[in-house]
């Protein structure tokens, strides 16, 4: 059973003969302990307060039976990783067409392709990025300046909360579309193509796992990194 907060793609689903409603990931409407496992894969980067982030965490937990299991993966900072690129910093070219389908919701999406737009570069986490969560258990603090910077695809991160772009091909909305994007207006060269941006907090080394052994009700089982990603796979207690 699946479930996304976009109704285009709940609707594809049913289209497609799969089981998914629409809800909200920090109030799934399923009984306690009801599940064997859960997946999280690319959403929790999107909520954009560590309560929140916290919160869909514990959510996840709340929905498993004893003994269950749930794997989460969120974007990694760093995108070049014990001197291994990403696949997103290999592919440099001749992806753009790819990047759009699946941003739309029309393409599937491979669990390797659950990736950041980046590019080579040393892209690892910086100290100054890393202690507000290292210091002080793992809450970050927002700074004094709540603008957020707008990453450049298929270049290296250089903060961890930031707004990702992508062009809406033709210009045209296609049927996967959130209704909750923000739609930017683009320069005069592509006044045709709208620029939607969605908002990343994209994961230091160690920061989901920290965030998961804050909760009593699970245990880790296994932390790793993929192709640009930070995984941890938890047991329900």
């Amino acid at each position: 059973v699946g479930c996304d907060r976009s109704k285009n793609l709940v609707d594809i689903c049913g289209e497609k003969n799969f089981q998914a409603f629409v809800c909200d990931a920090l109030s799934v409407p399923i009984h306690s302990g009801s599940c064997d496992a859960c997946i999280s894969i690319a959403v929790i980067h999107h909520f954009s307060t560590v309560e929140r982030r916290l919160a869909a965490i514990r959510e996840l937990a709340r929905l498993l039976r004893p003994g269950g299991t749930a794997l989460i993966y969120v974007w990694a900072m760093e995108q070049e990783y014990k001197n291994q690129k990403s696949k997103y910093l290999k592919e440099k070219n001749g992806s753009k067409d790819k990047e759009e389908e699946i941003s739309t919701g029309t393409a599937p999406r491979p669990l390797e392709d659950q990736t950041p737009d980046s590019s080579s570069g040393d892209s690892g986490c910086s100290d100054g990025l890393c202690n507000d969560w290292k210091g002080e258990g793992w809450d970050a603090k927002p700074g004094a300046d709540s603008r957020l910077p707008v990453h450049t695809n298929r270049t290296s991160f250089h903060s961890q909360d930031l707004l990702v772009p992508w062009h809406l091909k033709g210009g045209t909305k296609k049927k996967g579309e959130s209704v909750d994007t923000v739609l930017f207006s683009a320069g005069s060269k592509e006044s045709q193509e709208p620029v939607f941006h969605r908002y990343y907090h994209v994961f230091c080394e160690g920061e989901l796992e920290a965030a998961c052994r804050t909760l009593d009700c699970v245990r880790v089982q296994k932390s790793y990194y993929d192709q640009g990603n930070w995984c941890v796979v938890l047991e329900k207690l």
